[in-house]
């Protein structure tokens, strides 16, 4: 899969679109007249093109959107579960959220009925300071490496990529950090030496331009073993070629992982109108916020609406993509499918509640039931 900038998906595929879809579409946009999201925090990607997007609407509805910034999973998904805010540009939270993983196993929390409207397409990789003498995944070992508090989303991508050298936590000088800007950041400041993220974060381009300079390890795909090892922590994982972002262009690559970042998530329960509509105003705003920076134009709808994704697309969505021509038989099926999956694992959390309140398991042990309960029930 490459994730370079697209040379034909852009403006033209928006506007052709549109006229496929009749010029109601855009008459009907009815936006709020505020919103708020939630988004990674200040100096990543995600906040970054949430912004855009959110000043382009602003200039073109009138619709107020503030956008609360976390560097954390937990963070960036309670206000969306409490309503105070209506969607949030997330990342593999949102998988981890719907199978009730990680910080999202706690009795409070359980599955979670997320769906998608659009997802941009990124590339992901263990961006390390040059100074550093890294070349491959292998020579990342003994080296001083950001761990995020409650951020699994972006732990487990760089656990993943450990792995696919051979190496874990175990191998690396770990340095805990509280949130995704305070990883990247240590690394310019020198406080370590590699932290996972998408290479078009601001804070990359700042070590790209600093006395340390930066490099990405690569993870080829034709390293089979490699990639089953990787696969064997995160499975939803591709090999990516990405050449937009710190330190890589056509001419220098780099080879890392692909997934989908920031995916614009909502509940089921948002309304099919409210979801169609902000899609619709993506469409409609795209030429707005396209130029923003290299990667914007992936929110095309041809590329932004494509399965797979953490969770399954909002209906609403769904009639958006219909229209413009994006939604095939395909991608219903693959949306069935995670449906199913969700259905199977809210079941299995309920049964499983049952079951620990017939043996008095404590909230204390409850993470540990469901795991084991989980993994023997659900595969």
């Amino acid at each position: 899969m490459k994730l370079g900038y697209p040379r034909t998906l852009a403006a033209g595929v928006f506007g052709a679109a549109l006229l496929a879809a009749g010029p109601a579409a855009a008459q009907d946009i009815d936006l709020p007249d505020t919103m708020m999201w939630s988004a990674y925090d200040v100096g990543s990607s995600g906040y970054t093109e949430a912004s855009a997007v959110a000043d382009a609407m602003m200039k073109e509805y009138g619709t107020r959107i503030r956008i609360m910034p976390s560097g954390t999973s937990i963070g960036r998904l309670l206000p969306l579960k409490t309503g105070r805010v209506q969607y949030g540009w997330l990342a593999n939270e949102v998988y981890f959220a719907t199978e009730a993983i990680y910080d999202f196993a706690a009795r409070e929390w359980g599955p979670q009925d997320l769906r998608v409207l659009l997802g941009r397409p990124a590339g992901f990789g263990l961006g390390c300071a040059a100074d550093a003498g890294i070349e491959t995944i292998a020579d990342v070992a003994g080296k001083r490496v950001s761990r995020i508090q409650a951020n699994p989303s972006v732990n487990i991508k760089v656990e993943a990529m450990l792995a696919f050298a051979g190496l874990t936590w175990d191998d690396v000088e770990v340095v805990d950090v509280p949130s995704y800007g305070a990883s990247l950041r240590g690394v310019v400041e020198g406080s370590n030496d590699c932290a996972g993220g998408v290479p078009t974060a601001g804070i990359f381009r700042e070590l790209e331009a600093s006395n340390r300079g930066i490099t990405w390890p690569a993870l080829p795909a034709d390293q089979t073993e490699s990639w089953e090892r990787l696969r064997g922590v995160a499975p939803f994982f591709s090999p990516a070629v990405e050449t937009v972002g710190a330190g890589l262009t056509e001419e220098n690559p780099g080879h890392l992982i692909a997934y989908k970042y920031p995916m614009i998530t909502t509940y089921a329960e948002t309304g099919d109108q409210q979801a169609y509509d902000l899609v619709m105003a993506m469409v409609e705003t795209f030429d707005m916020y396209k130029d923003v920076n290299a990667v914007m134009p992936r929110w095309n709808a041809e590329t932004a609406g494509q399965i797979p994704a953490d969770a399954p697309f909002h209906p609403g969505a769904i009639e958006a993509l219909k229209e413009l021509g994006v939604w095939t038989e395909a991608a219903e099926a693959w949306n069935q499918q995670r449906l199913a999956r969700m259905e199977k694992v809210q079941a299995t959390w309920d049964s499983a509640q049952d079951a620990a309140l017939e043996q008095e398991i404590s909230d204390k042990d409850w993470p540990a039931f469901w795991s084991s309960y989980r993994a023997e029930h659900l595969n």
